[in-house]
């Protein structure tokens, strides 16, 4: 049996389908899949091995500039390499209008989320197949539970299991070191610079080595201010989604901002600490073993906003440096009991 995947964003998405393929594998032996996916994640899919072939597509570039798209023949190459190869079925596990579009150019039946289910209802009008998944659960089971419907097995207990073949990634460290991402889309996601710093500082004077992977120039100018003067951090060279892998695969364990680059790491069982301020870690949270969430309690938390809207209090004022430690709800996430959970989750991993 032969299937096309359709999730093409983002990064933690792309990685949320990947326990679902698992699931798929061991109920129908000899399932294959081909997988359409935004070309800069293109290189996840060819990490599971029940992947064949990975049709890359630039819907994100494409749509900057649609009239050069058209006329440079990209579109029409993308079309084609659909048709190059006959589907038993086309799962689009993305669930929205711009994924379900490019159904259309596969002749085979589609499966996908009902419009009560589906992040676009609207979606669910290109679908042969709609298919109803509980909404309020954890990114990776609903990809696993729609799976599961569209292929006609039972979905298998206990924990997804991502089958990445880590000996493909992973490097022998000189030593032990903890990764920091301290990269993220929104700016109330960023756990304050003044905090990345006193941790460093704090696991320098418990020798751990620290190491700091970017991908933006303010990404690297943010890695550089916290590891300025500290014997024991390393700005990384910029390095590709594969290079990152390799890094965190070695990792004897990571702090993450809600990225991501968190959710690679959990693919990769790395023990990751993640911390959550504005979004909620139960939907959309670092998924695998050895994860370890922090979720803010701060009153207005988890706000699910890009921009922070709360005022803050005379006693706010007072107690905390509101240049260097904002949003105000990652106080209640400071650098010592994010320490004392990284040590406790570090301590954990020695005894397994």
């Amino acid at each position: 049996m032969r299937v096309l995947l359709i999730k093409t964003s983002s990064l933690g998405d792309v990685i949320h389908a990947l326990p679902a393929l698992t699931d798929a594998a061991h109920a129908i032996p000899g399932i294959r899949f081909d997988w359409v996916v935004e070309e800069g994640f293109a290189e996840i899919p060819t990490w599971h091995p029940a992947v064949d072939h990975v049709i890359p597509v630039a819907i994100r570039r494409w749509r900057k500039n649609l009239w050069q798209t058209l006329k440079n023949g990209e579109w029409r190459q993308f079309k084609k390499r659909l048709r190059e190869r006959k589907y038993d079925l086309v799962i689009d596990a993305q669930g929205l209008v711009k994924s379900a579009w490019l159904t259309r150019y596969v002749k085979a039946p589609v499966a996908g989320l009902d419009r009560y289910s589906a992040r676009e209802g609207l979606a669910s009008r290109f679908y042969d197949r709609r298919l109803s998944v509980a909404r309020g659960q954890h990114a990776v089971e609903r990809v696993r539970q729609l799976f599961a419907l569209a292929l006609g097995y039972d979905l298998p207990s206990g924990l997804g299991d991502y089958g990445l073949d880590r000996s493909r990634l992973e490097e022998i460290p000189t030593k032990p070191y903890v990764v920091f991402l301290h990269g993220t889309t929104w700016d109330t996601k960023h756990w304050p610079e003044l905090y990345w710093r006193q941790l460093a500082e704090r696991l320098g004077r418990a020798g751990l080595h620290i190491c700091l992977p970017w991908g933006n120039p303010a990404e690297k100018a943010r890695a550089e201010r916290i590891a300025q003067g500290l014997k024991n951090a390393q700005v990384l060279p910029r390095l590709n989604l594969a290079g990152v892998a390799r890094v965190l695969a070695a990792a004897k364990a990571c702090v993450a901002v809600d990225t991501g680059l968190g959710h690679l790491a959990a693919a990769l069982d790395v023990p990751t600490l993640s911390l959550f301020g504005p979004t909620n870690p139960g939907l959309t949270g670092a998924y695998g073993k050895a994860q370890v969430h922090l979720g803010s309690d701060f009153p207005c938390a988890p706000c699910l906003q890009k921009k922070c809207t709360y005022k803050p209090s005379a006693d706010d004022r007072r107690r905390f440096d509101l240049k260097r430690e904002w949003p105000l709800c990652f106080t209640r996430l400071n650098p010592e009991r994010v320490a004392s959970q990284l040590s406790a989750l570090l301590r954990a991993e020695d005894v397994r």
